[in-house]
């Protein structure tokens, strides 16, 4: 959600915000804002895939400021898509700014992306320092208004409707958070804040009823605000707003903002105010009643569903967050949803049979990067939907399931239809959890094509990531080259070495760390960017994003990785230019002999995975719906990974 023009207008009137020094509190925090906010206003790297490494380590940061502060706070999730689908038109609009944004970064020029696994790198930190968490069945404002207000504490967000919900305990916009600047002396430290109270931008306007603050936001427009609604809106607001600032008369400018709140402030209450839109419009379009139901999406109810989550104990229950979705979810799916261990591709399957891929930066002139994981996806769909399938094709005679999948082609938004393809052992989501952890492991080698006797050497840890990597070898389109295949696995040493130092711990552990940051790109130069490499690297983290989602399906048969130590964009980029230049994997690796020793394991997996590829019976054709294309045959696999290592050879 979001109210048009509002965020301009109240953060540019100091006089709307009270200074404090915040501690010893409790503080709701929407997670989304969270990590978009870190993420993308702390320079981290966008062009190259992302760095999750640096990512963890200041979401870290973040969360010792608030123990230092005696902050306790509860993290608030959104889950999938809301099932009314008010909202989809907003999203399929940000799907496509996201692709431009994508497409300009790919070309050296700024944009804001998102890295694909930063939401999975969120989670894990989370649960790694113990932050409560919940993850909503669809969008969370609201679930994160209704416990503040039942709480009495601050919110902490990004988010204009904020201004409009009436919280006790305020709202805390993430731009007046100073949590980078933690004063006083122990035990007394305090972050500087900004707090907003909706009694302060009352009193601000002649003592306004705070019950008029809901209308403001449905007539200047939010998320869920239709297209016909506008059209009645944008010729209204014209006769309500002269008392506004002069100048600036676009529909949700500052000047709307505060001319709206002037011509509100004159009616004792909502019922008088709507009666004069009514009177103003003719009472002919039905605008009042469509406003009307618009404001009760921020009336708060006095008990909040999530307070019962974050209590623990014998009463903690998922059950009333998920009784109100469209799709009844089996327990231990409700369990793991309202945990954070489920992703929203699963809910969205479920209840709409639609999903909007994320966009990634690569070249717009190949399919899309999240092409090479559709049989992944494919699978997942197929378990998900299993049962609805047979349902359906009773009751029709033969009509089958499909899945919509918003995606980029070229540079526009696409729907397409994507048909389940139900793995060859049969699972019921209904009893998935009970299913043996052999049957389950099963399904997923199954799936990458991949045997166990390839990944049983490695540690447990980091068997799923190199299964996916052989699945990308075959998959990715064009043929991800030697040195991408190299500077990916050592990207993964760097990792496994990376996680397991201790400060302290080696005396030669800092000059190993020195060598690492030399071959990372800095963050923003663009120089010799190359868009292959780029689109090459989208395409693995496509692959192991849909993996990661069939393996919590699963019920985790293989441990999740620790993803911040998996992948950094700019030293695997850094590492690709070096390679090609002539530098081998042994000199990169040549001051820490462990290093080698876990680089050589892993490519020793990987060619055994290449060698040993599950028959093509147990993989799906790639492509869209109905499109052909079948996989290469292990021939094909084998032929290319002897010129692999052939390549390896002439370059030593």
């Amino acid at each position: 959600m979001g109210v048009h023009g509002l965020t301009s207008y109240v953060e540019g009137n100091r006089g709307l915000f009270q200074d404090v020094r915040f501690r010893d509190s409790r503080l709701v925090i929407d997670g989304c804002s969270l990590f978009f906010r870190l993420y993308l206003n702390h320079g981290l790297d966008q062009a190259h895939g992302g760095d999750y490494d640096a990512f963890a380590a200041l979401l870290s940061t973040f969360i010792s400021a608030l123990e230092a502060c005696n902050i306790q706070p509860y993290v608030v999730l959104d889950g999938g898509m809301d099932p009314s689908d008010k909202k989809l038109s907003t999203l399929r609009q940000r799907l496509q700014s996201k692709i431009q944004e994508a497409e300009s970064l790919s070309r050296g020029r700024h944009g804001s992306v998102l890295p694909l696994l930063t939401r999975h790198v969120f989670i894990q930190v989370l649960s790694q320092r113990g932050v409560p968490l919940v993850q909503c069945p669809a969008e969370a404002d609201w679930e994160i208004a209704c416990l503040a207000n039942q709480w009495g504490c601050p919110v902490l967000t990004n988010d204009s409707d904020f201004y409009i919900f009436d919280l006790p305990g305020g709202y805390i916009p993430f731009r007046f958070f100073q949590w980078a600047s933690v004063s006083g002396s122990p035990p007394h430290h305090y972050i500087p804040a900004r707090r907003y109270t909706v009694s302060g931008m009352c009193q601000h306007f002649r003592g306004m009823n705070r019950e008029l603050l809901p209308l403001c936001a449905v007539l200047a427009g939010n998320d869920y605000t239709t297209k016909q609604t506008y059209k009645h809106i944008h010729t209204l607001l014209p006769q309500l707003t002269t008392g506004g600032k002069r100048g600036g008369r676009g529909r949700g400018s500052p000047s709307h903002i505060e001319g709206l709140l002037l011509w509100l402030s004159s009616f004792p209450g909502p019922e008088e105010a709507l009666e004069e839109v009514g009177r103003l419009t003719g009472g002919k379009s039905g605008l009042c009643s469509v406003l009307w139901s618009g404001m009760q999406e921020y009336h708060l109810t006095p008990q909040s569903r999530l307070s019962t989550w974050f209590s623990g104990g014998s009463s903690r229950s998922p059950e009333g967050l998920w009784t109100a979705t469209p799709c009844p979810l089996p327990e231990w799916l409700c369990w793991a949803a309202g945990s954070g261990a489920m992703a929203p591709l699963v809910l969205d399957v479920l209840e709409l049979r639609r999903v909007l891929l994320i966009p990634q930066v690569e070249n717009s002139r190949l399919p899309s990067s999240h092409c090479s994981a559709t049989a992944i996806r494919q699978a997942l769909y197929g378990i998900l939907l299993a049962n609805q399938e047979q349902g359906e094709r009773g009751e029709t005679g033969g009509m089958s399931v499909f899945v919509e999948e918003y995606d980029r082609h070229n540079l526009n938004l696409r729907k397409c239809q994507v048909e389940p393809r139900t793995p060859g052992t049969i699972l019921h989501l209904e009893t998935l959890c009970q299913a043996p952890v052999s049957v389950r492991l099963g399904v997923l080698y199954d799936v990458l094509g991949v045997k166990e006797s390839s990944l049983s050497p490695l540690p447990p840890h980091l068997r799923l990531a190199l299964g996916v990597t052989g699945f990308w070898r075959r998959e990715a389109r064009p043929f991800p080259s030697l040195p991408q295949v190299q500077a990916l696995l050592l990207g993964m040493v760097h990792g496994e070495m990376a996680r397991n130092t201790h400060p302290g711990q080696n005396q030669n552990t800092a000059t190993e760390r020195n060598l690492w940051m030399k071959l990372r790109l800095r963050p923003g130069d663009r120089r010799g960017f190359d868009v292959g490499v780029a689109h090459s690297l989208s395409q693995w983290q496509a692959c192991l994003w849909s993996v990661l989602s069939l393996n919590q399906l699963l019920c985790l048969p293989l441990p999740e990785p620790d993803t911040a130590w998996l992948f950094s964009g700019s030293l695997v980029h850094g590492l690709v230019g070096r390679l090609r230049g002539g530098c081998s994997p042994e000199s990169v690796l040549a001051a820490a002999p462990l290093s080698g020793h876990i680089y050589r394991s892993l490519l020793a997996a990987l060619e055994d995975c290449m060698l040993n590829t599950l028959p093509s019976s147990g993989r799906r054709k790639r492509g869209r719906g109905g499109e052909k294309g079948g996989a290469p045959s292990s021939q094909e696999i084998n032929n290319r990974f002897a010129l692999l290592m052939t390549e390896e050879e002439d370059e030593e």
